[in-house]
């Protein structure tokens, strides 16, 4: 009787050992788990960043009361201004040239509703540099200067949205040469936006 009782009790310590350790080793892990997602989110933010800051997207995210073109982001000529809705003024909408499809025989772009991003929504600064990865990042997280989207609403947003999509169907200059593409493709874009907002959408310090 001695035996087997002094047997159960070191089964008994063996497997509380076993589950102290288990329960150790998952506490520890967590962490670290929480860390590399983060970790993994802010890298997928750079990529975001890198097509939101390419000519195709931040022309028409400007600080300024004016749309820019081209790569060199020139101001829009005609003198084109923004407007209190960021569709041009009276008698000289946006869509006044800009129609839903890209004219390619006159090298004028075109898409569905075709307007400025507002202001709240500046990439670049009064000097035309680009923002920096953390400020582009805490204005778009920030539902009270974003349009109240979430997370899955950006990412709907980057996926649907037809002026979004037209930034990998840009269409042809005047010259008739084709207007460059953002540095990742759209699925790659989608991707990256995903993976940022699965993992809490961190943004850089």
């Amino acid at each position: 009787m001695p035996s087997i009782r002094a047997n159960t009790l070191i089964v008994a310590a063996s497997i509380f050992l076993l589950a102290a350790i288990a329960l150790g080793s998952a506490s520890l892990a967590k962490p670290k788990t929480l860390l590399a997602q983060k970790g993994d989110g802010l890298a997928a933010w750079q990529q975001v960043y890198s097509v939101l800051t390419s000519p195709r997207c931040i022309n028409c995210h400007t600080a300024s009361n004016y749309p820019e073109q081209g790569d060199n982001r020139s101001r829009h000529f005609a003198n084109v201004v923004r407007g209190p809705g960021g569709t041009g003024v009276a008698g000289f909408r946006c869509v006044t040239c800009h129609q839903k499809e890209n004219a390619d025989s006159t090298g004028v772009p075109g898409g569905k509703n075709w307007h400025l991003a507002p202001l709240s929504m500046k990439w670049q600064d009064l000097n035309d540099r680009p923002l920096s990865s953390v400020d582009v990042c805490r204005a778009i997280i920030d539902r009270a200067r974003n349009g109240g989207l979430n997370g899955a609403a950006l990412l709907k947003h980057h996926t649907e949205e037809p002026l979004v999509l037209w930034a990998w169907s840009p269409g042809r200059r005047v010259d008739g040469s084709m207007r460059t593409l953002p540095p990742l493709t759209h699925d790659e874009f989608v991707a990256a936006t995903k993976q940022w907002v699965d993992a809490g959408m961190p943004c850089p310090k």
